[in-house]
């Protein structure tokens, strides 16, 4: 007997060796009698006593194989080795024939083909460029790669590679001029479809399938080992463009509990797709962080229990999932020739008996199988810009439709709710209609959610502007000036400006500028911004710094200039210099900045008056351009302008923070559109009415200022015939001189 002390060491004595026989076979070799009487005659019967097993926890499930998308098993004689939305690929293999057919939907594409299988081709893949075959290793042949590319231009449309010694190839894909092909050896291959090798990368695990759709590899390997029936797989997403980028990363692929992967592939439009062996369809949701959203469940389609359906293609577009009906089997047989059917997607939302479950799934399967215009735009490709706009349209009822059932059911908090996935078109209507239904709560809500949005929506506009235009010149000239929703108007003012300094001459640049306007919409003159690209053709001196503060005056930092020096250029310059006189007033551009006429008036002409009074003498040198008054009068107020006149306060007083005026500009144009039509028309037919009594008051100033312009040209003659050394004038003559130039109301 062996000794008691340790009994747990007996595995290390009693090792069974090749010629040791478990008493159990033994025992199951003898005839039934004789085992009876052996344990009849044994004196060891003793009670049979339970034994526990040594593990009781969940037990590992066998890793599901490598295969190949929409093929047929391989045992079979004929079985289909793919079937895709470019055509089907048939293996024969009996006594009377070893061969393959290809054949094509679309024959434009290429006719169909008869290949032999002599190297006993197990896996392939069919594209609009190529047919792709591959073969396991032998005893004597490696395992191989074969392309058939029939799209190529050149006479050599094969090509083979043997793969690397005890490397199988267990799955393959084709791509838009690219093949790939994973291996036993835990690799993945690329080639071009020309047959260059390309990159060479290692899979996390075993693969279990392939699939390729233009530039997108999908990988699906196993991750670990499952439990309970339940597989554990891993999906990595690859896009092989120019700029090649990994898009999910291994991530955890969902499984329905207890079955394995049936199919993965993409749809026609591209986004990846797979199906479980329950039946159940699911898509990437792009729009929701590449998450995996169920579409479909073939199983709610089939008759009888053992009935399936057999993927073979996924149209978002049309909302199609294209497979064949497999009586009392899960795959068709390739004769006679199997029909396709044609199933709808519906995702498992709840209560789709009732009218708002069933408007909440038709609502969000819209957008999600809408995504890809998204990711094509985004990527460059060519879409139909219809296709989307009927997507939109086809949203924005549905979203309607579910608010007018909330506002039957006084359920407003959920109005709001649907009203912020509306559209601005949409939102207004919904205004309309909770006001029409007497939800003025809710119609107010419903307003500050437009403004909302609406500011949303001009923020958005101003970042995409300011990533598409970069480091634009023009902004770093107008440094420190803030982009309204008015700026558009500015750019076509500021060059009509730049025109005006240029068109003087190059001696101008000694002299004094006016101020062309009295509010802000030049203020690029006002803070000394001058044209970089101007070159001065008499003068040396540099053109304004560009980091002139914009509190600054133009004519605090001009220099004094002699009448003497000035007479001296003239005289010497006289036939590039043009006679300096008066210019007549140039009418406005009709697109003026909104701004313009909203800004509050800056101390500008009080420091004016005091540059004038430093440098009298060049006071009849000055050249002055379009008067203020004569501007305002040519182009008359809307109403949105008079109103911000008198509401000004108001949104000063709530928007204590806004110091500049382009902040309260946007502030008012955001509440001007919140009133309806007709307090914006009350407001415009004011301001007409304003216009119309302004308009005697504009004739008589411009009678008083052409005679002023007559009295200054005529003192400008006696000036020049006075000594060189003249006392200035007095300050009465300054005064009114100034008054002309900068006159304010």
């Amino acid at each position: 007997m062996l000794a008691s002390s340790r009994p747990r060491q007996r595995s290390y004595i009693l090792e069974d060796d090749e010629n040791s026989v478990d008493v159990t076979v033994l025992k199951s070799g003898l005839p039934k009698e004789e085992e009876d009487d052996d344990q009849a005659g044994s004196i060891h019967n003793l009670p049979v006593t339970s034994q526990k097993p040594l593990y009781d926890g969940p037990m590992p499930t066998p890793r599901q194989r490598p295969f190949q998308s929409s093929s047929t098993p391989l045992h079979l004689t004929h079985r289909f080795m793919v079937w895709n939305s470019i055509g089907i690929i048939r293996c024969y293999n009996d006594e009377q024939d070893n061969a393959i057919d290809v054949e094509f939907h679309d024959t434009s594409i290429h006719h169909a083909t008869h290949l032999p299988n002599t190297l006993n081709y197990t896996v392939a893949d069919l594209s609009h460029e190529a047919i792709l075959l591959a073969c396991e290793s032998t005893d004597e042949l490696a395992s191989k790669l074969h392309c058939l590319h029939f799209s190529s231009w050149d006479s050599s449309k094969e090509w083979i590679v043997d793969m690397p010694q005890n490397e199988d190839i267990e799955a393959i894909c084709l791509g838009q001029g690219w093949a790939a092909a994973a291996t036993s050896a835990l690799l993945l291959r690329l080639f071009t479809v020309g047959g260059v090798q390309k990159e060479v990368f290692s899979l996390p695990g075993p693969v279990v399938s392939i699939a390729g759709h233009g530039e997108q590899l999908c990988i699906v390997y196993h991750k670990g080992t499952g439990f309970n029936g339940d597989q554990c797989l891993g999906v990595q997403l690859l896009e092989l463009g120019k700029k090649k980028k990994q898009i999910l990363h291994g991530d955890p692929l969902p499984l329905t509990r207890k079955s394995y992967l049936a199919w993965v592939g993409f749809s026609a439009e591209g986004t990846p797709c797979y199906v479980d062996s329950e039946g159940c369809v699911r898509m990437l949701n792009r729009g929701l962080g590449n998450t995996w959203t169920p579409i479909c469940n073939t199983r709610e389609h089939c008759k009888g229990k053992s009935d399936h359906y057999w993927v073979v293609g996924i149209h978002e577009n049309s909302q199609q999932l294209r497979c064949i009906p497999c009586k009392g089997s899960r795959f068709p047989p390739t004769l006679p020739r199997p029909a396709v059917a044609i199933l709808s997607f519906r995702l498992p939302y709840c209560q789709i008996a009732t009218e708002k479950g069933q408007m909440e799934e038709q609502f969000w399967r819209s957008v999600m199988f809408h995504n890809h215009l998204d990711y094509l735009a985004k990527n460059g490709y060519e879409y139909e810009e219809s296709t989307k706009n009927q997507a939109i349209k086809e949203q924005q009822e549905l979203l309607m439709k579910m608010l007018a059932l909330s506002c039957k059911l006084d359920r407003e908090f959920r109005c709001v709710e649907l009203a912020d996935l509306m559209t601005q078109n949409a939102l207004n209507l919904a205004i309309k209609y909770a006001s029409r239904s007497r939800k003025l709560i809710l119609a107010q809500k419903l307003s500050e959610l437009a403004v909302e949005k609406a500011a949303e929506l001009a923020a958005t506009q101003e970042e995409e502007e300011e990533e598409e235009e970069g480091e634009d010149f023009r902004k770093k000239l107008s440094a420190g000036y803030s982009n309204t929703a008015t700026e558009w108007s500015q750019p076509r003012l500021i060059n009509q400006v730049e025109e005006d300094v240029e068109s003087r001459g190059g001696t101008d640049d000694t002299e004094e500028k006016p101020e062309l306007h009295k509010h802000g919409a030049v203020t690029s003159v006002n803070q000394g911004r001058v044209n970089p690209f101007k070159v001065l053709a008499n003068s040396k001196e540099p053109a304004m710094p560009v980091s002139s503060t914009r509190s600054t005056n133009i004519l605090d930092s001009m220099n004094k200039s002699s009448r003497k020096s000035s007479a001296l250029n003239r005289a010497a310059n006289n036939e590039k210099s043009p006679v300096i006189k008066p210019l007549i007033p140039k009418p406005k551009s009709k697109q003026v900045s909104a701004a313009s006429y909203f800004q509050k008036k800056s101390s500008q002409a009080d420091k004016t008056e005091e540059g004038k009074e430093e440098n009298p003498t060049d006071v009849s040198s000055e050249t002055p351009a379009v008067c203020p008054q004569n501007a305002e009068n040519q182009r008359p107020k809307t109403g949105f302008q008079v109103w911000l006149e008198e509401n000004r306060s108001n949104i000063l007083s709530d928007n204590p923070d806004f110091s500049d005026e382009a902040d309260i500009i946007k502030e008012g144009m955001i509440r001007f559109r919140v009133l309806s039509a007709e307090e914006r028309k009350a407001w415009t037919n004011k301001a007409k009415g304003e216009t119309a009594n302004d308009g005697t008051e504009a004739k008589k100033r411009k009678r008083d200022e052409s005679h002023k312009t007559e009295n200054q040209k005529e003192a400008a003659e006696e000036n020049l015939s006075l000594p060189k050394k003249q006392k200035p004038l007095d300050l009465s003559t300054n005064q009114k001189l100034s008054a002309f130039a900068f006159k304010q109301d």
